[in-house]
């Protein structure tokens, strides 16, 4: 009984204390707060705190720690696993988080941490400027960004965490503590792919890169001519510049204007070429792609931005997805690549997904928890469907993908590519030769494991 008042009574100082506001179970609003994008993921948080300002941050996690609560930290809420949730945890919520502020002569941006890609990338095109994002705009930049961060632009200006130079964060003992190369390098050091695990990133300073055009060439074809397409792209990618970039992959055609009628709601080969510069030159290097007999295209110079926005996740939806870092994309691969998209879910918003690595991502600081940077290619088998009597085929579908390249895979893997996959795939995102030394930065940051719904690092 006296927990309880206790804790009735932490509730209410936090509901007074906070500029935000506060939801527990039974409060309006509530239920919407919870709800993330993958709606597999149904989880009933104690208490969300929908925090204004860093000072908000360290009230709730000192409110958690008077409770002895688990902190989950929801930004984007884009997590395929639902790490920004936890049953009976308290949720610092940052989504009122997400100032954006460009420095054009440093090059550089901050960021708060509960900005989406479309926050950042709004702010820093009026200056000509950008850095790695993700390839949809809804995506969280706290955690993409902490968890290496893979992109559109990571072939010339290196991964997301390749361009971080500093986070402000609140760790498990309610401090606040700012991280870079020169302050607290050992936390600066683990924070570059250890994701979530040492605090609350309350904002992230990011260095930026001129971009003044960007173009895609967005090429479709029938599933038969998936291998030739696919060849043509990995040919692309071997001869062209680092500026090169973009994916194969397959889709469900889309009822839009440039896919032709016959198409839509069947399955369908892509390639998407994009080119940090201009749609001249483009249409140069991607030559013979566009020569290959296809069914519909788009091919100009668009704002990076809105290029963003192209395959953003519909909400509401089922997902699963995984990933293989491949050692390369020999033939014998590709025609398995292609002929595993048969059984793909159609009609659905599931994508079948290659993207190149190489350029600057191999070319980046091999010293961080990031191992899969040599990598030169990855499947990404992307599962999204609305039907829930769909999930045992879908779900399926993504292991089989798995499964097939089990000849040609690395072993390391980009962890906000994948669910939850137990603690060995943890240890391959993070580099077994890092753990150790993560879990050191653990045991000083967050001895107790507060910070647990993540892939998780256990303190030493």
């Amino acid at each position: 009984m006296a927990r309880l008042s206790k804790a009735h009574a932490a509730l209410a100082a936090l509901r007074e204390d906070l500029a935000g506001d506060v939801l527990a179970p039974g409060d309006a609003g509530y239920d919407e707060a919870r709800a993330v994008f993958n709606a597999m993921i149904d989880r009933r948080p104690a208490v969300i705190a929908q925090c204004a300002n860093a000072a908000d941050v360290v009230r709730a996690v000192r409110f958690a720690r008077e409770l002895d609560l688990p902190v989950a930290v929801r930004g984007g809420g884009h997590s395929v696993s639902g790490t920004a949730l936890g049953d009976g945890a308290l949720v610092v919520d940052l989504r009122r988080m997400h100032r954006v502020t460009v420095d054009p002569a440093a090059e550089a941006v901050r960021v708060e941490g509960g900005a989406t890609m479309s926050h950042l990338d709004r702010a820093t095109e009026p200056y000509g400027l950008a850095t790695t994002g993700g390839r949809v705009s809804t995506t969280g930049v706290g955690g993409f960004v902490l968890g290496g961060g893979t992109g559109w632009l990571d072939r010339v200006f290196g991964l997301a965490v390749d361009n971080l130079l500093g986070v402000e964060l609140v760790t498990a003992d309610a401090r606040r503590v700012h991280a870079s190369a020169d302050e607290n390098p050992e936390l600066f050091w683990a924070l570059h792919g250890g994701g979530g695990n040492f605090g609350v990133a309350t904002a992230l300073t990011l260095e930026l890169h001129e971009l003044p055009e960007f173009s895609i060439a967005l090429l479709l074809y029938p599933p038969a001519a998936g291998p030739d397409a696919v060849r043509a792209f990995r040919e692309l990618i071997r001869t062209g510049p680092d500026e090169v970039g973009g994916a194969a992959l397959y889709i469900t055609g889309p009822p839009e204007e440039f896919v032709p009628e016959h198409l839509v709601g069947r399955l369908v080969c892509g390639v998407l070429a994009t080119y940090a510069g201009g749609e001249e030159e483009l249409r140069r290097l991607a030559g013979p792609l566009l020569a290959l007999p296809h069914e519909g295209e788009v091919v100009g110079t668009l704002p990076y931005a809105d290029v963003q926005c192209m395959i953003d996740d519909p909400p509401g939806m089922r997902n699963y997805w995984s990933a293989e870092y491949l050692t390369g994309l020999p033939d014998a691969w590709v025609d398995l690549y292609c002929a595993r998209a048969e059984s793909m879910p159609v009609p659905t918003p599931t994508r079948h997904v290659l993207f190149p690595q190489g350029g600057a991502i191999a070319a980046g600081p091999h010293t961080y928890p990031v191992p899969y940077r040599d990598a030169p290619w990855v499947v990404h088998p992307f599962g999204v469907w609305e039907d829930p009597a769909d999930d045992e085929r879908a779900v399926a579908w993504v292991r089989d993908v798995r499964a097939d390249a089990r000849p040609w895979r690395t072993g390391d893997v980009y962890l906000n590519f994948i669910g939850d996959e137990g603690p060995e795939r943890v240890s391959a995102g993070m580099g077994a030769g890092n753990m150790l030394r993560l879990e050191k930065v653990k045991r000083a940051y967050d001895p107790d494991n507060v910070f647990r719904f993540n892939h998780n690092i256990r303190p030493l």
